[in-house]
């Protein structure tokens, strides 16, 4: 199961540079997460201010 990003993202970038596979990118109003990559560590809502990150 992979982790999505929700509405409560700032854009901060803490996430991506955590993502040990490379399944964050920048979208236009947040960061999203390719679900084909994703390997549901959880790091991405570790270092998450606002726990946008979520498993699906």
């Amino acid at each position: 199961m992979a982790y999505k990003i929700n509405d409560e993202c700032i854009s901060c970038g803490a996430c991506q540079a955590e993502c040990p596979v490379e399944a964050i990118s920048e979208g236009s109003n947040k960061y999203v997460i390719d679900p084909g990559k994703c390997i549901d560590c959880g790091s991405c809502a570790d270092v998450c201010p606002v726990d946008a990150p979520k498993p699906e």
